[in-house]
């Protein structure tokens, strides 16, 4: 088996990410209440490592224009519609 630098440089990314969400939640102190920058934190990591498995894991990376722009825009309506209905929850309440 080959080994693919490539692939294991992403893995630490991604776990490197994975490691930034659990200081994040740390540094929150465990405190029931929400708060804004956290969660916002949290939606950005989840959503860059999305868009990470999307090119390096599900080939998009290599795939036809017009699929890279769709994986994209997915992320970028996603990260909309998460954040958008948590700050307008957050006004709500």
């Amino acid at each position: 088996m080959k080994f693919n630098k490539r692939l294991m440089g992403v893995w630490l990314i991604l776990s490197a990410l994975t490691l930034g969400y659990l200081c994040i939640d740390r540094t929150a102190g465990g405190s029931l209440r929400s708060s804004a920058v956290v969660t916002a934190g949290v939606i950005v990591i989840a959503l860059v490592k999305v868009r990470i498995i999307f090119r390096e894991f599900m080939e998009v990376r290599n795939a036809p224009a017009l699929l890279c722009r769709l994986t994209d825009a997915w992320v970028l309506i996603m990260a909309a519609a998460l954040l958008g209905s948590y700050f307008v929850g957050r006004q709500m309440g």
